[in-house]
């Protein structure tokens, strides 16, 4: 149960088809009170209640989450109707279905103040239709997943090094992709229900320039200008 209300809905699965899904892992969404206000919990404002709290501030960071879906929604494959689905597993374990056609606030403020209504509401809705833009469903995210999907993993550590662009053009466009991104600061994925994990390049990249070599290779594949 997440904020004290009803446990989360189950939503239809993503059918089968051409196409790519994001997932977000680990992200780090988390609501505490301060004072009399609920706020999402970062490190640069957050710092003194968290270490009050025994918690690590700099595993709090939220704006990595805001970047990677920014890079994700804006991305010309998503505009192209080519991004069939995007879900956030956050850290404690909420799963969050975010519809592919939201406007997330530009601003981290902004941002963070939505985030916040929608761990306590459960979901938000479009102010001019019955469409849930942001939705907190039931877990786990395998049951929203195509049957014979590609499932791939990513993490710098990873021992498959492969240039992405290759590696993209090699894949069945019959399947869909669902590529996992790490959403947090330090650590690693934990999805052990993929195929394979890939790096893809023998430096460690922010989740945003990841998402961005990801949407990119498609949009090459694809002749998406």
């Amino acid at each position: 149960m997440v904020g004290g209300l009803q446990p989360p809905e189950e939503i239809d699965p993503v059918p089968e088809g051409q196409g790519l899904i994001f997932v977000l892992e680990n992200a780090q969404l988390e609501v505490g009170q301060i004072g009399k206000s609920y706020q999402l919990l970062n490190c640069d404002d957050h710092a003194q209640y968290l270490m009050k709290h025994k918690k690590d501030p700099s595993l709090y960071r939220p704006d990595i989450c805001h970047q990677a879906l920014l890079m994700i929604l804006d991305s010309p494959l998503n505009k192209a109707g080519k991004l069939k689905a995007c879900y956030i597993r956050t850290h404690k374990n909420v799963l969050i279905n975010v519809n592919t056609k939201v406007r997330i606030p530009r601003t981290f403020a902004r941002f963070s103040g939505l985030m916040v209504q929608l761990l306590q509401k459960l979901s938000i809705r479009a102010s001019n239709g019955p469409d849930k833009l942001l939705q907190v469903v039931k877990g786990p995210v395998t049951k929203y997943l195509p049957v014979t999907c590609t499932r791939v993993g990513f993490s710098w550590a990873s021992k498959k090094l492969v240039k992405i662009e290759e590696y993209i053009k090699q894949l069945d466009d019959e399947k869909t992709a669902v590529f996992v991104v790490g959403a947090f600061a330090h650590g690693k994925v934990d999805a052990p229900w993929v195929d394979e994990e890939l790096s893809i390049s023998q430096y460690p990249l922010s989740a945003a320039n990841c998402i961005s070599r990801i949407t990119g290779g498609f949009e090459m594949k694809w002749e998406i200008v």
